[in-house]
């Protein structure tokens, strides 16, 4: 019988020679042959002059005595192993075969879409459903910036640097001129032009595009709200100078307005590939360092580097996203994916000093807070006394402890670590049974609290471990009665935006720059398209609307700090956790850095196609 295995890295470390990890594996292979001996251990050579390691050992199975070839080598992180045996007696007959055999092996790296390993990143990831996470102009995420691209971006130590954009000048603090890289092209070769970006712009202020974030990142600009609005058909902020120049008008200085123009909204598209279609988004022809050359539904998306793209090409030619393919872990464990997050089940293993994950193991604090959303127009969150009851309620350290492993760090409010306004001295709502049941006792909702509907992202009538962990938190302590309402993930945020949800909310936010506008402004202030529990106060306005054109740093931070303590005050949210975040990264992959925003890195990454052989 011959048998060529290839086992899970997790259960050695490559880092070790062959003839030390020879024993180990031998004994996970011969697993259930009794009286096992080994009668010979040495060094061999493959086909390719690659270094393998052959036990030559005897055991019983089933009362038969046999004898054993067993043949490993490594590669990368994969470990195989060659098993021959057959019944000691006939061994030797079928010794020279075996010989043959073990010497004509060739150990490579699995390849897909015949692309040689040390020349992919692969990587795992999911697929929506819903057109609008592919649009530039409706993505409520980081957006695809292997494909497309803006005038300005964050390199990897968040600095903000030209992209298509070469250069710019600013007059008053309210005019941007923007000159554009003269090699800018698109994907297909046609030169991107300041008209290109009137045209993508406009279409993401169309009302017909249903943009929930044009406003948010684009509103600064003088008739964007207008034409949201559908009061014009063009932006007046605007216009084509030529060319390679776009002028831009605001409404005030800002000292965030290039910030913003890091997010997706705000990238240009060409318009004979988003007019060419429903599904155009599929062959996107973007201005990025990859190419989306292939899509294969649910499988695979194959990405090519963009030997024209205008600043520096990747150093790695392509990018592979297995779709729906596993737990990332596991993937990554196997030697299938290169890098992989993990989840705070997982982070404790890979901390483990003497584990093989240990040296792969990279982390950070991310500009994000997770928070439980209010809606004050609905009862009974439409008093403040209630609202005060259930933040009193919810035990935060014990959730931390309990349901995210203490992954995390405890929210006092809304600006997470790092970010300028971070307030280390904000006093939260501690937890406080008893003052809250006293709340809620004094509340114009006493005795007649009507239905509660806390709505989610989930499956069917699944419950997620956090979910179930504060709703039963609420129910024990104050007695009420809560329904969750699950959402599927991938509609989760359209239908969020257009209203369709419970009273309860859960989410969270995560900075596309690093300032508090980013989160006061745009999830707090009245009317806000992102204001999804509808707060609305007139100070918290004032303070917020002030400071976005305050040019003093001392007094604008001091203007956030001030809305953020009201907005704890007030109850307006429950803020739980500020994300750690945690990813394996292959050894072989160079140049990857953990930063507190999501930002394109594939473009600084290489492989060291050392490390894979």
């Amino acid at each position: 019988m011959i048998l060529w295995k290839l086992l899970p890295p997790s259960t050695i470390d490559t880092n070790d020679s062959l003839e030390a990890l020879a024993p180990q594996i031998t004994k996970s292979i011969l697993t259930g042959i009794a009286d096992t001996t080994i009668l010979d251990s040495r060094a061999v050579k493959l086909e390719d002059g690659q270094p393998g390691w052959t036990i030559i050992a005897t055991g019983t199975l089933s009362s038969v005595k046999l004898k054993m070839n067993i043949t490993m080598a490594l590669k990368g992180t994969r470990f195989f192993a060659l098993l021959a045996m057959t019944p000691a007696a006939t061994y030797d007959s079928f010794a020279g075969d075996i010989n043959n055999m073990v010497a004509s092996l060739h150990v490579g790296i699995p390849q897909l879409y015949g692309i040689p390993r040390e020349q992919a990143l692969i990587l795992s990831g999911g697929e929506s459903t819903n057109p609008r996470m592919y649009d530039p102009a409706t993505t409520n995420g980081s957006g695809n910036k292997l494909v497309y691209s803006g005038l300005v971006s964050f390199d990897s130590q968040l600095k903000l640097t030209p992209e298509l954009a070469e250069s710019w000048q600013i007059t008053d603090g309210i005019t941007y001129t923007f000159n554009l890289r003269r090699n800018a092209r698109f994907q297909n070769g046609r030169p991107v032009t300041a008209q290109d970006f009137v045209y993508a712009w406009e279409r993401a202020a169309n009302p017909k595009t249903k943009s929930d974030t044009v406003l948010t990142y684009l509103g600064d600009i003088v008739g964007v709200k207008e034409m949201k609005d559908g009061k014009t058909d063009h932006i007046a902020g605007i216009k084509a100078l030529n060319d390679h120049m776009l002028q831009v008008a605001i409404d005030a200085p800002k000292p965030y307005f290039l910030l913003k123009l890091t997010y997706p909204t705000t990238f240009v598209v060409d318009r004979e590939n988003v007019e060419s279609g429903s599904e155009w988004y599929r062959t996107p022809n973007g201005t990025g360092p990859y190419r989306l050359i292939r899509w294969d539904r649910f499988k695979q998306m194959l990405y090519e580097r963009n030997d024209d793209y205008y600043l520096k090409p990747p150093a790695i030619p392509y990018v592979i996203v297995n779709l729906f393919s596993g737990v990332g872990l596991r993937l990554y464990e196997a030697g299938d994916i290169d890098i992989t997050g993990l989840s705070s089940v997982d982070v404790p293993r890979a901390q483990e000093p003497t584990g093989p994950l240990y040296k792969e193991l990279l982390s950070s604090t991310s500009m994000c807070t997770t928070y439980i959303t209010f809606d004050v127009k609905q009862p009974p969150f439409d008093d403040k006394k209630v609202r005060q009851a259930f933040t009193l309620a919810f035990d935060q350290q014990k959730y931390l402890d309990l349901v995210l492993h203490g992954i995390g760090l405890p929210a006092k409010g809304l600006y997470p670590p790092g970010l300028p306004g971070y307030n280390s001295t904000l006093k939260p709502q501690s937890y406080d049974p008893g003052l809250a049941r006293k709340l809620m006792a004094e509340s114009k909702y006493a005795g007649a609290m009507p239905p509660i509907v806390y709505t989610t992202s989930g499956t069917g009538s699944d419950t997620g471990r956090g979910v179930a962990a504060q709703v039963q938190m609420w129910q024990q302590t104050l007695g009420v009665n809560i329904t969750v309402e699950n959402l599927p993930s991938d509609q989760y945020t359209d239908e969020i935006n257009a209203g369709h949800h419970g009273q309860i909310i859960s989410g969270g936010w995560c900075a596309d720059y690093p300032d508090p506008e980013n989160f006061a402004d745009v999830l707090f202030h009245t009317g806000a398209d992102h204001n999804r529990g509808n707060y609305s106060n007139t100070e918290v306005d004032t303070l917020l609307e002030r400071a976005r054109i305050e040019p003093d740093v001392s007094k604008r931070i001091d203007m956030y700090q001030q809305a953020e303590r009201i907005i704890v005050d007030d109850a307006a949210a429950l803020f739980i956790s500020h994300s750690q975040s945690y990813l394996l990264v292959k050894p072989y992959v160079k140049g990857y850095v953990m930063t507190p925003i999501d930002i394109e890195l594939m473009r600084y990454l290489r492989i060291d196609s050392n490390k894979l052989k």
